[in-house]
């Protein structure tokens, strides 16, 4: 079992995206027939097997093993990924691309960079399975917490002026036997609670009824 599946395959996104499909997978964590399934997810055996199908035609499931009993073969299956996600390439042309967005400072070109990088890794761990070779990537994830708005514009100038020193240290365009690699760098504000809801969490706590 891999530790994520990038599916890039339209039909095979429709597949897995199906409500009691995408029960299937996570249910199929490891090895599980179709009669121990149906019991699980309350469906007869014949629909789990129909879904079943449909995942395993799509290379979502797999054959784990056949048990022999006495004239029957059980046939138990296993998601081939721990985790599934659908590339933005699944949406053929109207996906995403940073290369038509404008404003490089709005938040809709960092959705396209992003975008970009899981269609572009999907591919590359694609082609290193089927190579049997091993996938070499770099990623930071980090937090900082800037105390005003003058640290974060002082942060982001130190940083490009960083990131440009290494690129111009180490960039070699005409390096034999040499590979471009594409760095991108983000940074965005963490999520906060909804303000209506935690406006009513607090009122909930506050007030008791009359």
């Amino acid at each position: 079992m891999h530790d994520i599946h990038v599916i890039d395959d339209p039909a095979a996104a429709t597949v897995a995206l199906a409500p009691m499909r995408s029960l299937l997978l996570c249910e199929l964590a490891e090895p599980t027939s179709a009669a121990a399934l149906a019991l699980r997810v309350g469906l007869t055996r014949q629909k789990v097997n129909y879904h079943l199908n449909a995942l395993e035609s799509y290379g979502l499931v797999e054959l784990a093993e056949e048990r022999k009993w006495g004239g029957l073969t059980e046939r138990l299956l296993v998601a081939t990924a721990a985790s599934y996600v659908v590339s933005p390439g699944a949406l053929g042309p109207v996906a995403v691309d940073p290369n038509r967005e404008v404003d490089r400072l709005s938040a809709s070109y960092l959705i396209a960079l992003g975008a970009r990088v899981v269609r572009e890794v999907g591919e590359l761990i694609r082609q290193a399975r089927q190579a049997g070779q091993r996938f070499a990537s770099l990623a930071v994830d980090t937090e900082v917490r800037f105390r005003s708005a003058a640290d974060r514009a002082a942060f982001s100038h130190e940083l490009t002026l960083a990131i440009n020193q290494l690129v111009a240290k180490y960039h070699d365009a005409s390096a034999p036997g040499g590979r471009a690699h594409r760095l991108v760098v983000v940074a965005h504000p963490l999520p906060q609670p909804c303000l209506s809801q935690s406006f009513l969490s607090k009122s909930s706590t506050s007030e008791e009824p009359s």
